[in-house]
């Protein structure tokens, strides 16, 4: 039935600065799963940083897609996406709540070549098969060979899609149930909103939603 009290108000993206467009997208298109990336350059030396423009994109083979977008203000790559280009592998690491503050400590613009590792306060574990650090605090890390990269624009905020191969994953045993699943209530998730904002994925915000018999 159509909503008779709802009155809409019409964008079209052109119109808009880039800011207030990326503003109700992020308000809209949430809540998103964060991927902490984990990289490192030809020099061997470590990065660290979160992208919400993330998630899981097939089964067969495991595919995960993350965009380190170009800079909005500076229109320049970032690190992430330097790194690589030039080293093609990635460990993508789970954000779960006890993490979410140091993630955002390790999102600061710092200069090429520092150890966000370091500067927000995360342990290194390294990997079995592709040369980046895993985050010791993480529930589940993926470490990951990059497939593809996909630049969809030279512009400021254009997004660059990382396309990512999972060759092995890192599961923390505490975070599963009795059938060796991952337990929601365990693992603690959380995602990004708009602004600020993030949404913790326990307690009263989980509920189930009984799929159809002939899914």
């Amino acid at each position: 039935m159509e909503n008779q009290t709802a009155e809409y108000l019409r964008f079209d993206p052109k119109d808009l600065s880039i800011p207030k467009l990326q503003a109700l997208v992020q308000g809209a298109v949430a809540p998103r799963p964060i991927a902490f990336a984990s990289t490192i350059d030809l020099l061997g030396r470590p990065n660290l940083s979160p992208f919400s423009f993330f998630n899981v994109f097939g089964m067969n083979p495991p595919l995960l897609i993350f965009s380190p977008s170009r800079r909005g203000r500076e229109n320049t790559l970032k690190d992430t996406y330097l790194n690589v280009k030039e080293v093609p592998e990635v460990v993508i690491n789970v954000v779960n709540y006890s993490m979410v503050q140091k993630v955002s400590d390790a999102s600061a613009n710092f200069p090429r070549g520092v150890n966000e590792f370091e500067k927000a306060g995360f342990g290194m574990i390294p990997s079995d098969l592709v040369k980046p650090f895993r985050v010791k605090e993480s529930p589940v890390q993926f470490e990951c060979r990059v497939l593809q990269l996909i630049e969809t624009g030279s512009g400021g905020s254009a997004g660059n899609l990382v396309l990512c191969e999972i060759l092995r994953m890192h599961v923390d045993k505490s975070i599963l149930d009795e059938t060796g699943k991952i337990d929601p209530r365990k693992i603690d998730l959380v995602g990004r909103l708009g602004g600020d904002y993030y949404v913790r994925a326990s307690g009263p915000a989980l509920f189930e939603v009984a799929k159809p018999e002939d899914s």
